[in-house]
């Protein structure tokens, strides 16, 4: 098939760079990534390439259990607000300088301080950083916090050189350095990001590829037309459609595994005087009205071809902490139109912004399409994905496709997004119950309390709608044959180490 001009460019590269160098890596992404700080940085993309780039103190395995990474043990106190880090000895930054509990320091405070922190949130429990002694660090904390740990096993616990930090400043995402299995060695923004392998890395037995080139392909039909022909060894969301033919292809191999995060539509009702000016943000029964006109069950076959689970929370159904007390609605048009002639708005209108990639595309033309229906008038702003979080970060919308990776604890899927005035809560929505809630979710750390308290947050919260859940996608790798080691872990992330091309 014919494929666009710039991707024929990058596929001519990428087939000279194979040919020269059999140990590289080359990887279809669906998005251009946003900054490469692990403070500042928001998208799902973005930690792709941070997990060949920044370790962390902690990972997750493929049953989401936290295991240490730079971390090698840790130990709580006796009333759960200290929380003491025991750190490998043999890490060195991509510098050359060496991680030990004073760059763990530095790089916790960095999280919770730095102008336009996205960590802060996710780190606000810490009260302080102790230095025990090179190999140990002590987190003090305002209360206990059950969260930490899994917080520690994202991006608020990937440590960066504090020597780079410090001398890049707020242009230390445009050379980032961490201490990673592969350090940056270039990036052409919506064209490549080019990683090289690092050569002191603590685990390097476990490395096989001296370059990982990632290329962002919006496009699902040209991302897979570019594996089909040898230009990419892997790619990242493959279009559900495309599973039945890949299953046909000796060539390649699909790897599945089903999402920890969700896709929703945000609705700003409080971040910006947008939010009342469209009858969407300004009037609860509006959003009701708007949720009972999807079938969340039709919008899953078209849009995923069934390879996602229909959900109505920041969890799946599956998920031990799901409120049961609050199910998933079915879709109802009567009462949808009923509600918005109380709400004297027979036909809203609004626009939906959505992000280029081909799932979000189809999402909101089904979307509208449902909700015609009922009497909504949907208007779809197509915007470029780093764009659009701009526009969410300003308010500068009015409903918003926006999809959450998701983190191994569901705090990390909610605390963000509903807690007043936090990085992420784009909706603008601020109720003090709930963040009381929120807050008690975070000290308990009995699950049944914990679930009991999730109960109660999402019986307001789901009826307040700042976020429309839709469903929990399948993360859908395609990859050649030829590449083994490619481990499904829920939060859709690829480790390069323990991958291997065979001849």
């Amino acid at each position: 098939m014919s494929l666009f001009p710039r991707c024929l460019a990058v596929a001519v590269l990428a087939l000279a760079s194979h040919a020269t160098q059999s140990q590289t890596l080359r990887v279809g992404l669906a998005e251009d990534p946003d900054v490469l700080d692990p403070t500042l940085a928001r998208t799902f993309v973005g930690r792709i390439v941070f997990a060949a780039l920044c370790d962390k103190l902690f990972d997750i395995d493929e049953k989401l259990q936290i295991v240490p990474q730079l971390a090698t043990g840790y130990e709580w106190s006796a009333d759960s607000k200290t929380l003491t880090i025991k750190l490998r000895t043999d890490v060195t930054f991509h510098d050359g300088e060496k991680l030990d509990a004073a760059a763990v320091k530095f790089n916790i405070e960095r999280h919770k301080t730095m102008a336009g922190s996205n960590r802060s949130g996710e780190l606000r429990p810490v009260a302080s950083v102790d230095v025990v002694d090179p190999a140990t660090v002590k987190l003090n904390l305002s209360a206990p916090f059950t969260p930490i740990l899994a917080a520690l096993a994202d991006r608020a616990g990937m440590m960066v050189s504090p020597k780079a930090a410090k001398a890049e400043g707020a242009n230390f995402g445009a050379k980032p350095v961490c201490s990673g299995p592969f350090k940056f060695s270039e990036r052409v923004a919506q064209d490549r990001i080019v990683l090289e392998r690092h050569p002191a890395y603590w685990n390097k037995a476990d490395v096989h590829f001296d370059k990982v080139v990632y290329t962002p392909i919006v496009d699902a039909t040209v991302r897979l037309a570019n594996l089909r022909s040898g230009q990419f060894d892997v790619i990242e969301r493959v279009a559900p459609s495309d599973i039945e033919g890949l299953k046909k292809d000796k060539n390649l191999k699909v790897a599945r595994i089903t999402e920890i995060g969700y896709q929703g539509i945000t609705i700003n009702v409080g971040k910006s005087e947008q939010a009342q000016k469209n009858p969407l943000g300004k009037d609860a029964k509006v959003r009701e009205a708007f949720e009972l006109a999807l079938d969340r069950a039709g919008i899953v076959q078209v849009v995923m071809d069934n390879e996602a689970t229909i959900g109505n929370q920041w969890v799946a159904p599956s998920n031990s902490f799901y409120a049961k007390n609050v199910p998933v609605p079915k879709r109802d048009i009567a009462r949808a139109k009923a509600l918005l002639k109380e709400a004297g708005v027979p036909n809203p209108s609004f626009t939906l912004v959505t992000p280029t990639t081909s799932d979000a595309q189809r999402l909101a033309l089904v979307v509208q399409a449902m909700t015609r229906e009922a009497g909504f008038n949907v208007k779809i702003q197509s915007t470029e994905f780093a764009t659009s979080l701009n526009m969410a970060d300003k308010g500068d919308f009015e409903a918003y496709v926006l999809a959450w990776s998701g983190r191994a604890d569901p705090d990390g899927n909610l605390y963000s997004f509903d807690a007043c005035k936090q990085p992420l809560n784009y909706a603008g929505y601020c109720v003090a119950e709930i963040d009381e809630l929120l807050n008690a979710s975070r000290s308990q750390r009995d699950p049944a309390e914990r679930k009991k308290t999730f109960e109660q947050i999402a019986s307001r919260v789901l009826k307040d709608r700042p976020i429309i859940y839709l469903y929990h996608r399948n993360w859908l790798w395609a990859h050649s044959a030829k590449l083994s080691g490619l481990r499904s872990v829920p939060d859709g992330l690829m480790r390069v180490t323990g991958l291997k091309m065979a001849p």
